[in-house]
């Protein structure tokens, strides 16, 4: 399975935190190939700017490399097709990653009900 990592998800793995569940983890493990978007690492990097995140962007990207996780760039075919998602949530960075995970296609890992709700391909751990 191939398997997109949602922001939150990622900093949980990364942060053995207990939000991360016992089946987002297994998740992890199986998935024969993770994926972390651009836009994963353009919404820290606001985040960071603005003082809403205190993280290590580049120990960030080292754990995703060290772990395996195949880092994806944003496409104009993923940008695209965020004009046909619908309206149930505002925040562009998650749109995009759900944009992402249905141009591939590939299973979305989130926590984020909000995101869950726009494709079966999210799976909400």
């Amino acid at each position: 399975m191939r398997l997109l990592l949602d922001t939150h998800i990622l900093l949980w793995a990364l942060n053995d935190d207990p939000r991360l569940s016992g089946k987002a983890h297994k998740l992890i493990e199986n998935a024969a190939d993770i994926y972390v978007s651009a836009a994963t690492f353009w919404e820290m990097a606001i985040k960071v700017g603005l003082g809403k995140l205190d993280v290590d962007l580049d120990e960030i990207r080292e754990y995703c490399s060290k772990s395996g996780f195949v880092e994806l760039p944003i496409t104009l075919e993923h940008a695209i097709a965020v004009k046909d998602l619908e309206h149930y949530h505002k925040d562009p960075f998650d749109r995009l990653i759900i944009a992402t995970a249905l141009s591939e296609p590939m299973k979305l890992l989130t926590a984020d009900p909000q995101v869950a709700q726009y494709t079966s391909l999210a799976m909400l751990v």
